[in-house]
This record gives structure tokens, sequence and C-alpha cells, in this order.
């Protein structure tokens, strides 16, 4: 800590989590730390032990008295979750999905970046092609569980999948959209299918249509889903802004990790915009790489990034984003470990490039 008592102090709640989960953040800790001393703010770090391990050993994935403590913290860094001897579904459902859906994180917020220097799978686009952001709805469609099966286990077996949407839910997503793309490009997109999904798609449409009017400064267009896939390797640079619902929205993102660089450098963070937000690298746990020193940092220290912003600290966010550009103009390859940095290594250069 610097001298004296710091104006601002910010209370963390850092889940490392699993397999390299705890090696990223421990990463991103580091930048924090010298970007929060040269920005004069206080922080205070209170580590939370959830994920698969903890599973494994408890039979517990988010118990409520924890959750009640995440409530009375300022943002929440998480590194991945999940371990290959837990069940698929448990950790996703009862920890990750229970977190966003008790604090009401109904923004899930993806930036889709290509940082100068680094290598995609497409060499045809240039570095200003790849420059926008996902905003996807995080808290209904199809993954509000509802549903169930019939007569299951038979030859008869019918499993339904129902995708909820209401107007409250549509609505603040489509307004929290149109506000971020009056701070970048003014241009809004909604990404849906509504040739066949005729009732969800014909919200989201008139929604959009409708919050226009209070926008004229912003424009709007319409891309099927399919398409969307299309432009995102032909011509990336048409987007700014994108609003899309909860499956689509998880579904393209990946894809706009691979436009980017990959999933070692695709941040990403569930908002509440007037509540406890949190941030997280949108890939998993790695488990090839744990211990090694070969897992890439930069989407962890890219969330944290996100989360400095969140808390109102520009500045220091400004620093990370120019420490992570440093860091990508002294690598020729995305992958750390491959050209001779190891993880740590990656966080000493954004420290440098941050710092200086």
């Amino acid at each position: 800590m610097s001298a004296g008592v710091p104006a601002r102090t910010h209370r963390i709640a850092v889940i490392p989590g699993d397999g390299t989960g705890p090696e990223v953040i421990r990463e991103g800790l580091k930048v924090l730390e010298a970007v929060r001393a040269l920005e004069g703010f206080a922080v205070e770090i209170e580590t939370f032990d959830l994920g698969g391990e903890r599973f494994l050993r408890t039979g517990e994935t988010l118990p409520d008295d924890e959750l009640e403590r995440l409530r009375r913290v300022d943002a929440i860094y998480l590194g991945a979750v999940g371990h290959p001897e837990v069940k698929p579904g448990i950790l996703e459902r009862e920890l990750l999905l229970r977190l966003r859906f008790e604090l009401d994180q109904y923004v899930n917020l993806r930036p889709v970046i290509r940082y100068p220097g680094v290598r995609t799978l497409i060499p045809s686009h240039g570095e200003g092609d790849v420059d926008f952001v996902v905003v996807r709805e995080n808290s209904e469609g199809l993954y509000t569980g509802a549903g169930g099966f019939h007569r299951k286990g038979t030859p008869y077996e019918v499993a339904v999948q129902e995708s909820i949407n209401t107007r409250h839910g549509v609505e603040r997503i489509v307004r929290y959209a149109f506000e971020l793309a009056r701070e970048r490009r003014r241009k809004l997109t909604l990404v849906h299918k509504t040739n066949v999904l005729t009732y969800a798609g014909d919200l989201y449409q008139r929604v959009v249509d409708e919050l226009a009017a209070e926008y004229p400064d912003v424009a709007t267009d319409y891309v099927h889903v399919d398409a969307a896939c299309i432009y995102f390797l032909e011509q990336p640079s048409r987007f700014d802004v994108i609003v899309t619902d909860n499956m689509f929205g998880d579904i393209i993102t990946d894809l706009g990790a691979v436009i980017q660089g990959g999933m070692g450098i695709a941040a990403g963070a569930n908002i509440n915009p007037q509540g406890i937000s949190m941030f997280e690298p949108i890939g998993g746990t790695a488990p090839d790489h744990v211990g090694k020193g070969t897992i890439n940092p930069l989407a962890a220290i890219g969330a944290l990034q996100m989360m400095l912003r969140s808390l109102g600290e520009g500045a220091a966010a400004s620093r990370v984003d120019a420490g992570i550009r440093f860091a990508c103009s002294k690598m020729h390859s995305m992958r750390a470990g491959e050209m001779g940095y190891t993880t740590s290594e990656v966080g000493d250069l954004v420290v440098e490039g941050a710092t200086t």
C-alpha cells in the first residue's frame, strides 16, 4: 500500500476456481497491484473457494452464507470453474448460473477486439476490422431451466426445453445496448432468428423498433444469427454493438473469440448495472496446461480491465489496456509459452506496459 489513506477502496471477491484459473488470476492480481499503486486507490480482496475441487471435497457448490458474503462486495473476479470428475451441468447451473440469477447479472458483455500484432485464423482481417461488442441477454431464454421430460427412458420420451422471454428482460437488455452504442460508434444490430422464432424474435424486434425512437442518434439494423456468423468471418467491421438473446449470444461470442485471436485473449463480464458484476476470461479451466506456465493470462487481465472501468477507475483501466497492447506488441503469438513466454512473463510484460 502507498503512504497515507487512499481516497477510494474497492472490495473485490476473487474466485480463482479450478484448473488454470488460479494461474491466470494470479497474473491479473499482479497487474491490479501495479496500477492500483500508481492510481492511488485501495482494494480489499476476499478469496472464495468455489468450484469443482470444492464440490468434490464437500459436495457444496454455492452455500447460502457465501452467496450472502458475495452480495456485500463491489465486484467479483472469477478465474474458471470446472472439473472432469464433476458431471456436466452441476457447476454450470448450481454455481455460475445461480450467481448470475441471484445477483441479477442480466448483461453478458463481450468485447471482440483484435489487438495489434495478434495472429488470427483469418489473415484477411485488418487490425481495425475487429472491434465490436456483443451484449447478450443473460437471465432469460433457454437458460432459465424451464421444461421437463415426459415418459423419460422409454421409446416415447419427450424432452421439452422452453425459452422464456419477458418484456421487462428484453427491454432492459436492449436499452443497455442502445446506451453502449451511444458511447461507441452509434450503431446497434439485433441478431436473432425472427423468421423462425416468430414469438421471441418478434418481441426483440418490436422492442428495438420502439426504443429506437428514444435514440435517434443510433442507427439500427437486423441480421439473422446464421448470417451474423458469416459476417463475423467475412465482414466484422460492419458491427459496432450487437444485442442478442442468451443462447445465440453464447454461441456467437465463441466465434468472436476466434476472430480476435483465440480464447486466451477473450474477456467477458456478467453485469448488473445497478449491483454487483462478475468479470472473467471466457475460456475454460484448460486442464492440459495446469502447472506448466503455458496458459495465456491476457483474457483474465482483460477482464480485470473491464472490472476497473466498471468500478470507476478509468485511468487504471486505460493503463491495463496499454499494458495488454504492449504485451501483444512483444509477442508474435497469442499462445503463452509458444514463443518463449511463460504465463508469469506475459503478466510481467503487461505490468511493464501499464506502468511506463
